[in-house]
């Protein structure tokens, strides 16, 4: 089963009991396809880059929340009844890549010749390797010891 992540933007005068009750619902919807909730987070009031306009009103601030979960594939098309929800402003189901494993640089694919090239061997790593060997600036300038600084005294 897929990870999902399910963003509900809920209305800014809505109570705690009734996030609570939209939470539990969409949850319970979860267990019931067999998926499994791993975390719910609250990101608080945040403020809106628009407004979204409502029958009762424009909001321009929402309480934002997020549920990660494991549900089948077609979660999504079961949570269209959010849409009647009259508390929520939107929501949004977020589906998790999962990662491809990367290959290293110096695998060799067999797709070509520029596939055996090295990264090391290009004319930019070639210049930067010279500026590493010029680190020896130190015959540029003269290096005194602490015995050969004088201390002068100007008196005038």
């Amino acid at each position: 089963m897929p990870l999902y992540d399910c963003m509900l933007l809920v209305k800014p005068q809505a109570t705690k009991d009734a996030i609570i009750d939209l939470l539990r619902r969409v949850g319970n919807h979860v267990y019931r396809t067999n998926g499994v909730l791993t975390d719910v987070k609250s990101f608080g009031t945040v403020p809106l880059g628009y407004g979204i306009k409502k029958l009762d009103g424009k909001y321009f601030k929402g309480q934002l929340l997020q549920m990660t979960m494991m549900a089948t594939p077609k979660f999504n098309k079961e949570l269209q009844y959010l849409n009647q929800e009259d508390r929520l402003l939107r929501w949004l189901l977020v589906k998790h890549r999962t990662p491809k494993p990367e290959k290293s640089f110096n695998e060799d694919d067999g797709k070509g010749d520029k596939a055996n090239v090295s990264f090391r061997s290009s004319s930019l790593f070639r210049d930067e390797a010279k500026m590493e060997d010029d680190d020896d600036d130190d015959d540029e300038y003269e290096v005194y010891g602490e015995e050969d600084i004088q201390p002068t005294l100007n008196t005038q």
